[in-house]
This record gives C-alpha cells, sequence and structure tokens, in this order.
C-alpha cells in the first residue's frame, strides 16, 4: 500500500509540474523569438510601442552595421534623411531604457563588407530569429529565406478597425476618385476612404454610409455613399 501511495503522489506531483510548465509556455509573449532590427523599422520608430504594448518583450538585437548605416545618414547632407535618422539612434537609445526586453548589440563576427541587408539576414538565421523591417523588398527576401518578418505597418493594418455596411463616417475629401463621382478621403489610421457623390467635394468634410470594405495588397478600403 505504502509503494502505491509513493507512485501515485509522484505521478499528481509529475502531473501538477506539468501543467504549470504548459501554462507558463502559453503565458509566452506573442512574439516570443529573438528579434533583429534593421534600420527602417528603427526609423520607422512605432516599435519602442509595440514592446511597451506588451506584445514583444524577449531579446532585440541590433547589429552594429545598421547603427553605423544610421550613423552614416545622420551625418550626411540630406535634412530629411539626417532626421530621421537621428530618430532611429533614438529609438534604439529608448529600447535599451525599458526595463522590459534586453537590447543586445554586437557584430557576430561577420564581415564588415558584406552588404547591410545580406549581413541582417545571415544573422536573422544564424540566431534562429525573426526580422523587424519596414523595408517592402527586405521583406520580401527574408520570406524567401524562411525567415519570419514581424513587419509594424502590416500589424498596423490588422489593427485597424472594421467598418460594418450601414455605419457613418465622417471624412475630408482630398481628391477626386477613379470612378465618376467618386471622392476619395483618408481616415486618421490612413484607411482609404472611397465615397460615391463627392467627387465635386474636394477638401469638404462629409458624412458617409459604409456600403463594404475590402482588403488589398497596398491595405484596406473603405466604399461608401454619401449620408
Amino acid at each position: 500500500m505504502n509503494i502505491l501511495l509513493i507512485l501515485i503522489t509522484v505521478t499528481v506531483l509529475y502531473l501538477i509540474v506539468d501543467i504549470r510548465q504548459t501554462v507558463k509556455q502559453d503565458r509566452q509573449p506573442i512574439f516570443g523569438k529573438t528579434v533583429v532590427m534593421d534600420s527602417s523599422a528603427l526609423i520607422d520608430g512605432r516599435i519602442v510601442d509595440v514592446v511597451k504594448s506588451g506584445f514583444l518583450q524577449q531579446k532585440i538585437v541590433v547589429p552594429k552595421i545598421v547603427l553605423r548605416e544610421l550613423q552614416l545618414l545622420a551625418d550626411g547632407r540630406d535634412a530629411h534623411k539626417r532626421e530621421r535618422a537621428r530618430l532611429g539612434l533614438d529609438v534604439v537609445s529608448e529600447l535599451q531604457q525599458l526595463k522590459t526586453t534586453n537590447v543586445e548589440i554586437n557584430d557576430f563576427g561577420f564581415s564588415k563588407s558584406q552588404p547591410t541587408d545580406e549581413l541582417i539576414l545571415q544573422l536573422a538565421i544564424k540566431l534562429n530569429a525573426s526580422l523587424c523591417t519596414t523595408d517592402f523588398n527586405l521583406n520580401k527576401v527574408a520570406i524567401v529565406e524562411g525567415v519570419e518578418v514581424l513587419n509594424v505597418n502590416e500589424l498596423a493594418q490588422v489593427l485597424r478597425p472594421k467598418m460594418l455596411p450601414g455605419e457613418s463616417i465622417e471624412v475630408k475629401i482630398i481628391q477626386k476618385g477613379d470612378g465618376p463621382g467618386q471622392g476619395v478621403g483618408y481616415l486618421d489610421d490612413g484607411t482609404m476612404v472611397v465615397v460615391d457623390g463627392a467627387g465635386r467635394l474636394k477638401s469638404k468634410l462629409v458624412h458617409a454610409k459604409v456600403e463594404r470594405m475590402i482588403q488589398t495588397k497596398a491595405g484596406k478600403m473603405i466604399f461608401a455613399v454619401l449620408n
């Protein structure tokens, strides 16, 4: 009886530990892998808000070659690129100050003569990491190479609220649409709205009723009529 009781106790303890480990695994962040950052994602800056929200809590790797690229742009003559690059450097500093993630800056022994994009991809593959980028071409190449991509633009598209047919919206007409009498405007989140009958109302704020919402490669589009 004592032996049977011991076996039952050990089995129960094992099951408790296994359940706790499973629950712990289920509570991992949505993006649980190490994440390699490229310059476009840093310049974009929204990655800081993503980290603060808790969606990305694992180690972030910033290759030294990316920092050098940002530094060269920050010292360049192009005023726009200079300001964007300085923002990227500030984003790295802000990420380092966050307590919810660990930021590692390293060259990992790769050749400095390699193209930046090629080095970043090799690093992501070596670390079995995800790649965070908003660069369209690098995104495509990474997918071909089998590297998981975290694109903040795609995340923003997914998180945009859905509009149901019959809902009323306000939108400022920016330009004429392709169809007869259509006017085109944009919501605050960047969603394009095509409004029938608003072609002559450029620069006017109009009230419209949603007819349908579609997903395209460029993002979501709303088709509406004047309300």
